[in-house]
C-alpha cells in the first residue's frame, strides 16, 4: 500500500521530519526561505498533507491544486496565513501548535522590555565603536522596569506567562482583553479599557491574534495616548501596529521606545525609517526560538498531521467544526 504523501514546505527541526518519515513519503523545500508560489503549487498536486509555515499562504487556489489533501498543520500558534473557512468546506482539517511556545516567548517579550528599557542594543553599539571611556552618571540612562505598570493587551496564554514573570519585578498589571475573570485574578491583574492601559502603562506588551479588529489597534491616535516614556513591545503580529505611526511616535518623542519580534511588512524592508531608530530595537521573528520549543513544535505539526492521515480528530485543531 502506498505511504501518504506530506509536503513540507521548508526545513524544520528534524524531530517532526523523522516523526513524519516513518509512515509518509515526503516532499521537502529545499531551504529555510519561504518556497515561491509555482513551488507550493506544484509539491500539493500529490500531496495528502500538508506542513505549512506562517509565511506559506494556504488559500482556495492552494486547496484547488491539491485534490487530495486532507490535513493542512502549521509550524505555529497562528494561523492567519491559513483560509481556515475554504479549508473547512472542503473537509481538510487545520492544526497548530498551542501552549508549546508560551513560556518561550513569554521570556523575549520581557528580554525585549529590558533591553528597550536599559538601551542595551545602543550600550553595545556603543562600546563596539570604541566610545567607552570612563562610567558618566548620565551615559545612557533607561528606564526602570522594577515597580513600573505593565499594561498587556491580550491576556491569553502568552500574556498570562508575561504577567507571570512581571510578578518578580513587582510591576503593577493591568490588561484588556483576552482572559477569564478567574485567570486575571490569579495574577492580580486589573482588567482596564483600552484607552486607560494606554494613558497608565510604562511598558505595553501586545499578545493578540490578528484579524480585522486587531489590525493597527496600535494607531496614530492609540500612541498619542500613550506616556511620552512609555515603551512598546510587540511579540505578536506585525500587523498590530501601524508602521507609519509609530516612526513618527518614535522619531518626536511621543513615546519613548519599542522592542519589535515582528513587522509590517516581514520581514522588514531595509529602507524603512524605522531602522534609523535608535530607539526602535527589532529582532528577525525570534519568539519561539529556542532549540527545545521548536522541536516541540515540529512534533507537535507532525502528530496532527499523522493523526488527519489515520482519520483520527487532530490533537490541535483549530476548525473542529470539520468534524460536524
Amino acid at each position: 500500500m502506498a505511504k501518504p504523501i506530506v509536503y513540507v514546505t521548508r526545513r524544520v527541526p528534524v524531530a517532526g521530519i523523522d516523526a513524519l518519515a516513518q509512515e509518509c513519503e515526503l516532499i521537502i523545500g529545499k531551504t529555510e526561505l519561504p518556497p515561491s508560489r509555482e513551488e507550493v503549487l506544484e509539491n500539493v498536486a500529490k500531496a495528502d498533507a500538508i506542513l505549512s509555515l506562517l509565511t506559506d499562504k494556504m488559500d482556495e487556489t492552494v486547496m484547488e491544486a491539491a485534490p487530495n489533501l486532507k490535513v493542512i498543520s502549521n509550524f505555529a500558534v497562528g494561523y492567519d496565513n491559513i483560509d481556515v473557512s475554504t479549508a473547512t468546506s472542503r473537509g481538510i482539517a487545520v492544526g497548530n501548535t498551542p501552549g508549546v511556545l508560551d513560556e518561550t516567548t513569554a521570556d523575549l517579550a520581557f528580554a525585549l522590555m529590558l533591553s528597550a528599557a536599559r538601551r542595551l542594543p545602543e550600550g553595545e553599539r556603543y562600546v563596539k565603536a570604541g566610545n567607552w571611556r570612563s562610567w558618566m552618571p548620565k551615559l545612557l540612562l533607561g528606564r526602570d522596569v522594577f515597580g513600573a505598570t505593565l499594561g498587556i493587551i491580550g491576556l491569553g496564554r502568552i500574556g498570562q506567562a508575561v504577567a507571570r514573570r512581571a510578578q518578580g519585578f513587582n510591576m503593577r498589571i493591568i490588561y484588556h482583553g483576552g482572559s477569564d475573570d478567574e485567570a486575571a485574578a490569579k495574577l492580580g491583574a486589573e482588567k482596564v479599557s483600552l484607552d486607560e492601559l494606554l494613558q497608565q502603562s510604562d511598558f505595553i506588551s501586545l499578545h493578540l491574534p490578528l484579524n480585522s479588529q486587531t489590525r493597527h489597534i496600535i494607531d496614530g491616535e492609540a500612541l498619542k495616548k500613550m506616556k511620552p516614556t512609555a515603551i512598546l513591545v510587540n511579540t505578536a503580529r506585525g500587523g498590530h501596529i501601524d508602521p507609519v505611526a509609530l516612526y513618527d511616535a518614535l522619531k518626536n518623542g511621543k513615546i519613548a521606545a519599542a522592542g519589535l519580534d515582528v513587522t509590517d511588512p516581514e520581514p522588514i524592508t531595509m529602507d524603512d525609517p524605522l531602522l534609523t531608530l535608535d530607539n526602535c530595537l527589532i529582532i528577525p521573528h525570534l519568539g519561539s526560538s529556542s532549540i527545545d520549543t521548536r522541536n516541540r513544535m515540529a512534533m507537535i505539526a507532525a502528530q496532527n498531521i499523522l493523526a488527519g492521515l489515520n482519520g483520527d480528530r487532530l490533537p490541535h485543531c483549530v476548525n473542529p467544526e470539520v468534524y460536524d
